[in-house]
């Protein structure tokens, strides 16, 4: 326990509190909010150049704090903290900021919410902990910066039946004597009618397969693999898909980074629809949820790629398109010739952004319209500026995806 106290200047990107020692060494800290003095705290990594820190003692309390509805907050949802409409103010903050960091003046995005800031996330992944006292298995998280698991009794980020369905897995697991040290993890999901389905990683063992689930978003039912990508928080999300769909003006679309299929299918089903998706994975189930389409397999129109690991296309090759969405099972970045003038491109690539090569195709084709959503404002500011060689901005949103985390979701829409 360290006692140095540290006035807090203000949250960074990340989402967690700036201050300085004494030393003049920067200190980040989770627990402590702008204006407040952290008087006592545990150090979680120490550099050089800076130091991670859990604060636990703290004076002049900011008039934004919030008591946490979870003992578990830090492992979780570390802004349980913030007032919720201050964490909204926060985030639209933090895009103006992370863009100007690359010389881009922004104006302060709208931001969207459903207001529903608990019970909202639809996947959750649990440790078990093993109770030496009672020799029974508890559910629990991992302590923030190490790898120590905390023991949980509630927890209030998942919807109510994830945390139910985990109980009564272990409920289960102790009625027949079992041991955590078996198992990896738990990992649970649940659609929208409240249907569960996953379950336990047990170790040294093949991942399991779960049962799909499925969701109606914008009209459109799709069908995911728990364990496998598909958005946390449905009602927001389709906020996000309605926006980008005022967007699309062309009748030629390219979704990169397409995943199942959601954004693409869900806004753009009347249009000529080109989806691009690397993961096998992803990509069956991109497949089915395009169900009528026709599908290829490799990254050059019209060539179908063979190999053991691709997965099979289904579908007719070269067959008359009318309107069917096209899978590609490709990386965006090898799926270059499928961009042309006359589209609307669609990119929602992963944190660290879109490939070099993508952007030098796009600023040598240019489509009419590129609408980039990003979990990584960081690194989607890095790639406009970059488009902004021959794009203008259009449009900048906002969306609150993950409430009471430091996670933030921003659409921004360039027009040539």
């Amino acid at each position: 326990m360290e006692k140095e106290p540290v006035f807090v200047e203000k949250i960074v990107p990340g989402g967690e509190a700036l201050g300085q020692l004494k030393s003049g060494k920067k200190i980040f800290f989770w627990g402590a909010l702008p204006h407040e003095t952290v008087l006592e705290y545990i150090v979680l990594k120490n550099k050089s150049s800076y130091t991670k820190a859990l604060a636990t003692k703290i004076s002049n309390y900011s008039e934004y704090r919030a008591k946490p509805k979870d003992k578990c907050f830090l492992s979780t949802s570390p802004w349980q903290i913030i007032n919720y409409d201050y964490e909204l103010q926060l985030k639209q903050e933090l895009v103006v900021e992370m863009f100007r960091e690359h010389s881009l003046i922004l104006p302060t995005p709208q931001i969207f919410t459903d207001h529903k800031d608990y019970f909202y996330r639809n996947k959750m992944e649990y440790a078990l902990y093993w109770n030496k006292e009672t020799n029974k298995i508890e559910l629990a998280f991992h302590e923030r910066g190490s790898h120590r698991k905390i023991p949980i009794k509630a927890s209030s980020i998942e919807r109510p039946e994830i945390f139910s369905h985990a109980k009564a897995i272990i409920d289960d697991l102790n009625a027949r004597g079992e041991e955590a040290r078996k198992y990896q993890t738990l990992l649970l999901r649940c659609n929208q009618k409240g249907e569960v389905s996953g379950g336990l990683y047990e170790n040294y063992q093949p991942h399991p397969v779960f049962r799909n689930l499925t969701d109606e978003i914008m009209g459109k039912t799709y069908s995911y693999s728990p364990n496998g990508f598909f958005q946390i928080n449905l009602p927001v999300y389709e906020m996000a898909l309605k926006e980008i769909k005022k967007h699309i003006t062309t009748d030629e679309v390219l979704d990169l980074y397409a995943g199942v299929g959601t954004i693409g299918l869900s806004t753009a089903p009347d249009k000529n629809l080109t989806l691009v998706e690397c993961d096998k994975h992803a990509y069956r189930e991109l497949c089915e949820n395009c169900k009528e389409g026709v599908f290829e397999g490799g990254p050059e129109p019209g060539k179908a790629r063979s190999s053991a690991k691709t997965p099979v296309a289904t579908g007719v090759l070269d067959a008359p398109r009318k309107n069917a969405p096209l899978a590609v099972f490709a990386k965006s970045e090898e799926a270059l010739n499928f961009i042309q003038p006359t589209q609307t491109v669609i990119l929602d690539p992963p944190r660290a952004g879109c490939d070099q090569k993508l952007i030098n195709k796009l600023l040598d084709v240019c489509p009419p319209v590129i609408i980039y959503l990003s979990c990584n404002p960081a690194t989607q500011a890095r790639d406009v500026k970059l488009l902004l060689e021959k794009y203008k901005i259009k449009s900048v949103q906002t969306f609150n995806f993950f409430p009471h985390t430091p996670h933030i979701e921003n659409l921004i829409v360039l027009s040539l």
